[in-house]
Order: structure tokens, then sequence, then C-alpha cells
């Protein structure tokens, strides 16, 4: 009987912008390795030199929905970047997966409601006058609502991946 391929998992996250990137990815790679799953890092993908920075920027989106497109799931780091919401960039790619009807596990620090996460008044606005979400969700309800699964730390996560994808295998 043929053993089945490694469940692809696109690593979706801010993680790209740290100044040990390149290191950070081989690590979350090798987690994933570990649990029975392939990690595909966007630094994976190669990307000539000597391009305008909008062709390197155009060749980049391409090549990671390109990635987003083959994997079987999508691991998402959802901490918080540059204020209180998770890395635009991140989100789209989130977006993009469940569109695709693939399953999304994500993983961030901290609990507690979005209400409890952002200050606001008695009336639940927020320093800029916009109404803080009161879901009981900790994350926006467009996020929460639409992944396969959470945990707090990325460790957490992709062994938490690696069970629900094999039950998913199971059960095909």
């Amino acid at each position: 009987m043929p053993v089945p391929e490694q469940p692809l998992v696109y690593l979706a996250g801010f993680d790209v912008f740290r100044a040990d990137a390149v290191e950070h990815g081989r690590y979350l790679k090798s987690l994933c390795e570990q649990h029975g799953l392939l990690g595909l890092y966007p630094f994976d993908n190669e990307v000539p030199s000597g391009l305008r920075p909008d062709e390197t920027a155009a060749i980049i989106c391409s090549a990671n929905m390109a990635m987003i497109r083959r994997c079987d799931a999508v691991l998402a780091n959802l901490n918080v970047f540059r204020g209180a919401e998770p890395d635009s960039g991140t989100v789209f790619e989130v977006g993009m997966a469940v569109a695709l009807g693939k399953p999304v596990w994500v993983y961030f620090e901290g609990s507690g409601s979005l209400r409890e996460q952002i200050a606001h008044d008695a009336e639940g606005f927020d320093a800029q006058g916009f109404q803080v979400e009161d879901f009981g969700l900790p994350r926006n309800l467009m996020l929460a609502c639409t992944w396969t699964g959470s945990s707090a730390t990325p460790e957490q996560a992709i062994a938490a991946l690696a069970a629900f994808m094999a039950d998913e295998r199971n059960i095909l």
C-alpha cells in the first residue's frame, strides 16, 4: 500500500519580517516535519534579483498565492503586529485559504475577548471613536468564525493541525 504524501501546510505570518526570518522559517518547517507535515514558507520561493521594488512585490504576492493554492492547510500567526490587530498580509492569506475551502489553524498569545484586549469607554468605543466588537471572541469575527482551530503557540498549533489533518485523512 503506498504511503500517503505529507500534507502541505502554508506557514503564514509576519514572521517573514523578523531579523531571523529564514532561521525561524526553518524552525517552523522542522516542527511541521516532526508532525508529518511539509511546511511551505514564503522564503522558499525564489525571487530574481535586480527587479524594481514593485516587480519584486508582485512576484512575491503571486508566488505566495500559488503556495496557498497548492497547500492542504494554512497555519497562521495571528499575534498582534504593529498595533492591536494581526498583520494584514496574513489576514489576506487566511481569507484566501478560507475562500479556497482549506482548513486554517491559527496561533496567538493572550486570551480574552477583543473587549478585554482593547481599551474602550463605557459604550464600547475605542480612543479613535470606533466600536470594539463584543462577541466574546479573541479576534475579529471574520477570523474567529472561519478558522478550524486555534492554539497559543506555533508548537501547539502545528501539533494540533497535524492531529486534525490525520483525522481528516482517516475520514476520507
